[in-house]
């Protein structure tokens, strides 16, 4: 649950308005409950693992206490286009299967620009933004003084410019 409320209408029952999080794929979803309505628990687990390699399979993943390898489709990864070999992630499972909910990639990543045009001087009396090729091969928009070669700081959740990495 995200956030809930609890609302008494002049007439009628009680009801409670909710925000729940699917942790399934990450969906919000509002929803609203009458009076006396049981939710099912879910328990999971978050666990930091290294991300090794893509093959036919997923994105495979190394467990960072028990060394064991897994696999993890594209589609329960949050920011994968911004993920390099050896990143780590948070991996979320659930206790009573062991089912794999989720990985998540922090929410700021340092990437360095591998292709982006020169920066035109003049135009700069709005906020003016390039395209910039990544060294994971995802493109993002950066100010025009930003230059390839240089590193950058990203948010993993909307793809983002955060700023300069002094290297």
């Amino acid at each position: 649950c995200i956030a809930f409320q609890h609302r008494k209408p002049g007439k009628g029952n009680t009801v409670m308005i909710t925000k729940l999080k699917n942790v399934s794929d990450g969906r919000v979803l509002e929803r609203t409950f009458q009076v006396g309505f049981k939710l099912e628990d879910v328990r999971v687990e978050r666990r930091p693992y290294q991300y090794l390699y893509q093959d036919p399979t997923g994105y495979i993943f190394m467990n960072q206490e028990t060394f064991e390898q897994i696999p993890i489709p594209l589609h329960q990864i949050t920011g994968a286009e911004f993920m390099k070999e050896g990143d780590i992630v948070e991996v979320v499972t659930d206790t009573s299967d062991g089912t794999i909910l989720s990985a998540e990639m922090p929410v700021k990543t340092v990437l360095k620009i591998t292709h982006s045009e020169p920066g035109v001087k003049g135009n700069t009396a709005t906020n003016a933004t390039k395209p910039a090729t990544l060294e994971t091969g995802a493109v993002v928009r950066v100010p025009l003084f930003i230059n390839e070669g240089e590193t950058i700081q990203i948010d993993t959740r909307d793809g983002s410019y955060l700023g300069r990495v002094n290297a």
